[in-house]
């Protein structure tokens, strides 16, 4: 799954001619096939020359050159590192080379062969065949920093963001040749974008451990004496399994090191996807007869689409260690680290495969890594309905990436590239790469949560946000290769170019949540949703806002939605027209603003007993765009100013007026029947004090909607002055309300009491904005 920094899909042939036979034709006419996504695959493939996850030229590195072949073979041995597989992997580290094929006069390795030729020989055999670790060794001119690569190849990547033919996966040791102390590992992750999994000063005497991701072999490390888990932050007397830096521009992701880590190791659920090939799933087509549906990973991890679940899938099982490759020569009685590693192999795996080390350049006549692009789901809720998924591709040629020639482009922590720079003069302190990496890598960073329902508010009326449990995926519409979310949530893309973006987030059995941002130049780190956190919603709670201006005086250009309870949860640049799924059980203030930045506020509450705003369309037409419960909720002709500010105080104040009416009448029995909305007169109960305060609760909630909807009046009519007048009204009685909320709390609901409280300051608000509007 990784790609490198300088790395391009498969080249688009469009003519067939010249295989050698009736088999080659086909595996040439597969490539041939140009569709949209073989298309975008190869755009997205040219355009890649972000390096490290920081966009811009490469840092001017010295040059590297052959290591002795004595020195490296030494090298190898001694770092060879020992892999703790997940117990339902299907593909491990192997030797390409049975799988090449000649096309054109060039060796390559044919997808399906490697795919279907893997799989027979691994049901004929019993076990993973070819054991296989391929290693590449370079040092630095003048300088006593040398770097051995291991590389491992996998017949398929299959995960949740996206799949593939073929997988090179990488750890690179850096080492001192003066000490033979090894400085910094660095395990590759998902892709250019995502922050790979690093660890400075390692010990000197502990064989490297990897912990590949299952399906996706994303490497991540194990340093401590829990050899087969993964540990983000030190803790219980255990260090922690990387030093990568942290993010300290974004408040709720403070301390959190930036490097993907082994979600399902860390107690996140993480579904796979079924991949397909026009239309089908793979493992039905003709030319793969040894693959099964059995030869994909586990069903009990899988998913067949992300919207064909209702709710997030939360009984997935999590990570546990299935085989260990550990290299077959390292016998340890020579009183070194190997016995003990063998050992901890034996002790914590199901079984222990001895690999083979081959050096790399053995394998360097092989020119490419072909197969067609599969295909991938990934929904865009906009305002009408589109999918992209130009983002599956296959692996790249190692031997042809920057990195296999400079390791240090792989450095994605620049803490890490600081100290490198710091101890060798070979290593350049470039400031794109250097200190305060996260400060530095032109990110974009989120933390992704999920809505739902709080204790706090009504019922159905308000929402808090917690820990997602489920991984989910994001896509920035100019890089299309999707990014994982790590740690439960974090979401971080590098390399991101100055612009604007449209960044989409995806998971399983939830609602899709897509928005605009800006990347600048002056800001390192952009954080997205809403200051830095994107609530995603399950699918059969979600309710579709809709906004369009195709009606309206106005020209839309941003849209904020906040939940009484939960604040702000979505905010975006728009153009003209937009949609967000929210939450069935939130109650919403949408903001809109226009191109000369005036404002107007529409009131949202899905919940059947609110009368909503006069200008949104709550009808249930049945759920069109293929989520559960009631069509979408339109503002179809958005205004901006002071009218349409006032419009929503009057809107919030008589659905508070209501909701208080409600209660009071309840608590009396029935005796209350005054909810018709005007002056708010007594119950006629006996329930002293707390009842007198309700009454005068009511009353003061009935002013605020007359003297609001006055205000309004007056600013359609274009009357400055008053409006004006009548706003300040608004604003003594909303000081008004706030004095009879407080002597009222005891005689309501506790949820209706906070949810009265949290209007009344969007009130305020609004009001405030409509005082200073220079529109009308």
């Amino acid at each position: 799954m990784t790609r490198g920094p300088d790395e391009h899909d498969d080249e688009i042939e469009t003519d067939p001619e010249g295989a050698s036979d009736g088999a080659n034709a086909d595996r040439v006419g597969r490539r041939t096939r140009v569709d949209r996504r073989t298309v975008l695959g190869a755009l997205a493939g040219a355009g890649s020359a972000a390096v490290a996850g920081c966009s811009g030229s490469q840092p001017d590195d010295a040059a590297t050159t052959d290591l002795d072949a004595d020195r490296l073979d030494e090298l190898a041995a001694r770092f060879a590192p020992t892999l703790f597989f997940d117990s339902a992997e299907p593909w491990f580290p192997t030797d390409p080379r049975p799988y090449t094929v000649e096309e054109d006069g060039e060796t390559v390795v044919d997808g399906f062969e490697a795919f279907d030729g893997y799989h027979e020989r691994y049901d004929e055999a019993g076990e993973p065949p070819n054991p296989t670790v391929f290693y590449n060794g370079l040092r630095y001119e003048d300088s006593p920093l040398a770097v051995v690569q291991f590389w491992f190849y996998s017949a398929f990547d299959q995960f949740t963001a996206n799949f593939h033919w073929h997988d090179w996966e990488v750890l690179h040791v850096f080492v001192d040749l003066d000490t033979g102390d090894p400085q910094l590992y660095v395990a590759s992750s998902h892709s250019r974008s995502v922050p790979n999994n690093e660890f400075l000063d390692p010990e000197p005497d502990v064989v490297p451990r990897i912990l590949p991701e299952l399906g996706s072999h994303s490497s991540t490390l194990s340093v401590n004496e829990d050899a087969d888990s993964f540990q983000r932050v030190g803790e219980e007397g255990l260090l922690a399994d990387i030093t990568n830096t942290t993010i300290d521009t974004v408040e709720d992701l403070l301390g959190i090191p930036i490097a993907y880590g082994l979600p399902r190791d860390e107690g996140a659920r993480l579904p796979f996807v079924v991949p397909e090939y026009e239309g089908e799933p793979l493992y039905e087509h003709s030319d793969l007869p040894s693959v099964t549906e059995e030869s994909l990973v586990d069903g009990a991890l899988t998913i067949r689409s992300l919207d064909a679940l209702r709710s997030p899938p939360t009984d997935l099982p999590l990570r546990e260690t299935g085989i260990a490759y550990r290299y077959g020569e390292r016998s340890g009685e020579d009183g070194t680290a190997g016995g003990d590693d063998a050992a901890l192999a034996d002790e914590v795996a199901e079984s222990v495969v001895g690999y083979e080390l081959v050096e790399s350049a053995e394998l360097e006549d092989i020119s490419a890594f072909t197969g067609p692009q599969l295909s991938f789901e990934f929904a865009v809720p906009q305002a009408v309905e589109d999918a992209v998924a130009g983002h599956i591709t296959t692996t790249g040629v190692p031997w042809e990436q920057p990195r296999y020639e400079n390791p240090a482009l792989d450095v994605t922590a620049g803490n890490h590239r600081s100290e490198l720079a710091a101890r060798y003069d070979a290593i350049a302190a470039d400031p794109s790469f250097g200190d305060d990496a996260a400060g530095a890598l032109d990110s974009v960073v989120a933390r992704v949560t999920q809505a739902t329902e709080t204790d706090e508010a009504p019922d159905g009326e308000g929402l808090t946000t917690t820990d997602a449990g489920v991984e989910s995926f994001v896509l920035i519409e100019s890089d299309p290769e999707a990014v994982p979310t790590f740690a439960g949530g974090v979401a971080v893309a590098n390399g991101v170019p100055e612009g604007d973006h449209r960044f989409t987030v995806n998971g399983a059995g939830r609602t899709p949540h897509s928005e605009t941002l800006t990347v600048s130049a002056d800001e390192p780190v952009t954080r997205a949703g809403a200051d830095g956190e994107v609530p995603l919603v399950a699918r059969e709670d979600a309710r579709k806002v809709e906004l369009d201006d195709a009606e309206s005086d106005v020209d839309l250009t941003r849209t904020a939605i906040e939940d009484d309870f939960a604040g702000r949860i979505y905010d975006s640049a728009v153009d003209g027209s937009d949609a967000v799924y929210v939450h069935a059980g939130g109650a919403y203030t949408t903001e809109v603003r226009d191109a000369d930045d005036e404002i107007g506020a529409y009131r949202v509450n899905p919940d059947p007993s609110s009368g909503g705003s006069e200008d949104s369309d709550d009808g249930d037409d049945g759920g069109e765009d293929g989520t559960p419960g009631n069509g979408p909720i339109r503002i179809e002709r958005p205004e901006t100013g002071a009218a349409p500010l006032a419009g929503y105080v009057a809107d919030v104040a008589e659905e508070t007026r209501a909701a208080v009416a409600a209660a009071a009448a309840e608590s009396d029995d029935g005796d209350d029947d005054d909810d018709s909305g005007g002056s708010g007169g007594d119950t006629g109960g006996s329930g002293g004090g707390a009842e007198n305060a309700v009454n005068g609760l009511k009353k003061a909630l009935a002013a605020a909607v007359d003297q609001a909807k006055r205000a309004e009046e007056r600013a359609r009519e274009g009357d400055r002055e008053g409006t004006n007048r009548q706003l300040e009204n608004v604003v003594d009685r909303i000081a008004r309300i706030e004095e009879r909320l407080a002597a009222a709390r005891e005689g309501l609901p506790p949820g209706l009491a906070n949810a009265t409280g949290k209007r009344i300051e969007q009130a305020t608000k609004r009001v405030e904005q409509a005082q200073n509007a220079e529109k009308l």
